[in-house]
């Protein structure tokens, strides 16, 4: 029986990796039945808005879909689609492991990391009030009033929740993924120190799972704080396994993970709910490149890996893992950026590399 999963290609470089990932899916036998459909830049004058319903309503209905690289406005513009999709979605565990492929430019090749991050809340809510409007001129005096700290003239406000209930389930959804993928740690980081409310409620409900319910699981638990664990990673990342944090400090301590073994092109990404998931790189569209046949799409191909993990066709995404493992160790058959010299004349295309990941299969 086939999978039907809903295929988002993206715009920018997006429409390129998506069909190098669906093409290496493709190749390890399993049938899927894909349904496309576009979001993004290239629907806004169709739809005026850069996530139509119809995609949601596939994805509900499909309950997985791969997407590639949508392109965000910086400072203006519409919101994220990335950060919509895990909000309408309830997509509240986003899952980026950071291992290091043999071949790939890197200075820790002992590194093997899962960042676990907290998708809902915290500052990404997107709850914000506009310098100088009246609704922020109004929420300031509130928090002047209730909080005796006065806030600068000319100020934006960001609002920051953190909840019980979100924080036990990330908390959970990270102790249950080391069980199940054979992990030996979890750390949750934090800015408790600083922040005593809200991470503070953050690490004090995750020191209370850890404790009353993977007391014997054979998981060991510890806290970090935030700045701290940037640090350590950079020092000693073979001391961490599974970081589970609120969401702000997850993407930025999952780019820092990315770094550490090669940059953004091998780093996949899943964001999983209890049902829906979707699949995609945690690198961005890259528009200058687009339709240039040379963009790494090694995180779009193994984000499809693991959406064949969740799907349950473990031994094809085991598969597929290998073969990535081959041609980025082989070093032949890969784009630019994963040449020792990003000018070297051999290196090969997207789709090209593509090709040698499925020849390896």
């Amino acid at each position: 029986m086939a999978y039907t999963v809903t295929l988002i290609p993206g715009d920018g470089t997006g429409p390129e990796v998506a069909a190098a990932a669906r093409q290496c899916v493709e190749a390890t036998g399993v049938a899927i039945e894909w349904e496309v459909l576009n979001a993004g830049l290239d629907v806004m004058e169709a739809y005026k808005t850069p996530l139509p319903d119809h995609v949601l309503e596939s994805i509900r209905r499909n309950r997985v879909a791969l997407k590639g690289p949508i392109t965000t406005p910086v400072g203006e513009g519409f919101r994220s689609v990335n950060v919509s999709l895990r909000k309408l979605l309830d997509l509240y565990a986003c899952v980026r492991p950071s291992r290091h492929y043999e071949g790939a430019r890197s200075r820790y090749p002992e590194a093997d990391l899962v960042i676990v991050r907290e998708n809902t809340e915290d500052l990404y809510a997107g709850i914000e009030f506009k310098v100088g409007t009246p609704d922020c001129d109004e929420l300031i005096e509130e928090i002047e009033e209730l909080s005796g700290q006065r806030i600068a003239e000319g100020s934006a406000i960001s609002i920051k929740p953190i909840s019980i209930a979100a924080s036990e389930r990330i908390v959970r959804f990270a102790f249950e993924y080391a069980l199940a993928n054979g992990r030996r740690k979890v750390t949750a980081v934090h800015k408790a120190n600083i922040m005593k409310e809200t991470d503070g409620l953050f690490l004090a409900t995750a020191r209370r799972v850890a404790e009353e319910e993977y007391a014997g699981s054979g998981i060991d638990f510890e806290d970090r704080i935030v700045d701290n664990m940037c640090m350590q990673l950079v020092q000693k990342p073979e001391l961490y396994d599974v970081l589970v944090l609120p969401n702000l400090y997850g993407d930025i301590v999952s780019d820092l993970a990315c770094g550490l073994i090669g940059g953004l092109g091998v780093a996949p990404g899943a964001n999983i709910g209890d049902e829906c998931a979707v699949f995609e790189p945690t690198h961005g569209s890259a528009p200058k490149y687009a339709g240039r046949n040379m963009v790494n799409p090694t995180a779009t191909i193994l984000s499809g890996m693991l959406m064949l993990r969740h799907l349950g066709e473990t031994e094809a995404a085991d598969r597929l893992d290998a073969a990535v493992a081959t041609v980025i160790a082989e070093g032949r058959d890969v784009t630019y950026d994963l040449k020792p010299d990003r000018d070297d004349p051999t290196a090969v295309g997207t789709s090209q590399m593509a090709d040698a990941i499925c020849r390896a299969l």
